[in-house]
């Protein structure tokens, strides 16, 4: 499979209320160890997230999000996890946690153009 790139993703959740387990898919986070790629896309739909909690603080978690995108990019917030390799990160965003921000358990596959892979995967899970 010369030219395809293995990967993997998970799917990105927002639980409003842990207690319920109710959740809405926001996201998609895609890693690639060998090419040290680690990239997110996240749409935040604030009518599903009030159709689940009618109190969700929106602004929250959106702010959470954000703070994950930068996780992804490895920008220097003051989180020692940003400054991990791709592959570190992607394993500390997608470990398993009962929180507001959750993921699905990583899946694999193989890609010619991991930003296109990433675009469809969103578009299949989150749109």
């Amino acid at each position: 499979m010369q030219g395809k790139h293995l990967y993997e993703y998970a799917i990105l959740r927002v639980v409003p209320r842990v207690e319920r387990e109710e959740f809405i898919n926001v996201g998609v986070l895609l890693c690639s160890k060998k090419e040290n790629f680690l990239k997110c896309k996240v749409s935040l739909d604030i009518t599903k997230l009030k159709a689940l909690d009618s109190e969700a603080d929106a602004q929250l978690f959106e702010n959470y999000l954000d703070s994950l995108d930068q996780i992804c990019q490895g920008k220097a917030n003051g989180s020692p996890i940003s400054q991990q390799d791709a592959p570190s990160r992607f394993r500390w965003l997608t470990a398993n946690r009962s929180s507001m921000i959750q993921t699905s358990r990583p899946h694999g596959g193989f890609s010619d153009n991991l930003d296109a892979t990433l675009e469809e995967l969103f578009q299949l899970f989150v749109q």
